[in-house]
């Protein structure tokens, strides 16, 4: 297994991202972290274990850095151009590895940009298989922010803390209720999950067996 940094071209300049891999590449897979105007970067520690348990799955994990965030270029756009951002960093990756099993991890803001990375993959050659949401950002959040979270396809894990003070749990519900899609609580956990990332682990281990 190997780690390593990489400066990729993306529709506005270089995108910086950290790549986890595992000795066989049998997937890809696409981490977005939290908010860059809050402090969120590819190292932060939910990003961290969600790329750490999708290379022990057999996925090449790839953590980019929203624009504007480490050596990311650009300014913060909300989603929109950020969206742009990680599809292109999809077909980086696939130009390396091919069109292998794509997956989507996501905390947070980065959880609310995957919904709108997998609705633009939905209707193309390589939709996304396994999709993980944690912490996710939907409906009016702490810092004067509100989010029109997309729907995702069934099947998709959604894990969220009890103790949210970022985005309440009521949010994510509400967000789930009309998919019928259910929702992992973690009791006691709040959004940054401090002291449960392992229960992060286990639940996405039970769910998920490693690629063939």
């Amino acid at each position: 297994m190997a780690t390593e940094n990489a400066l990729i071209n993306g529709p506005d300049g270089p995108i910086d991202l950290i790549i986890d891999t595992p000795d066989t590449v049998r997937g890809i897979a696409l981490v977005c972290h939290p908010h860059p105007l809050f402090h969120g970067a590819n190292t932060n520690k939910v990003a961290h274990t969600l790329a750490r348990v999708f290379r022990e799955l057999g996925y090449a994990a790839l953590r980019p850095n929203f624009r504007g965030v480490g050596k990311s270029v650009g300014k913060h756009d909300n989603g929109i151009a950020e969206t742009e951002d990680m599809l292109s960093v999809i077909s980086w990756a696939q130009s390396r590895w091919g069109g292998l099993p794509l997956a989507l991890g996501g905390f947070s803001f980065g959880a609310y940009v995957q919904t709108r990375v997998a609705a633009r993959l939905a209707d193309g050659v390589t939709p996304a298989e396994r999709i993980v949401l944690v912490g996710t950002a939907a409906g009016e959040v702490t810092g004067a922010r509100s989010y029109t979270t997309l729907p995702v396809p069934p099947g998709s894990l959604i894990i969220h803390g009890e103790k949210d003070e970022t985005v309440a749990l009521g949010n994510v519900l509400a967000w789930a209720d009309p998919q019928e899609l259910p929702v992992v609580v973690v009791p006691g956990a709040d959004h940054f999950f401090h002291g449960k990332l392992h229960i992060i682990r286990q639940i996405i281990e039970r769910a998920w067996k490693p690629l063939p």
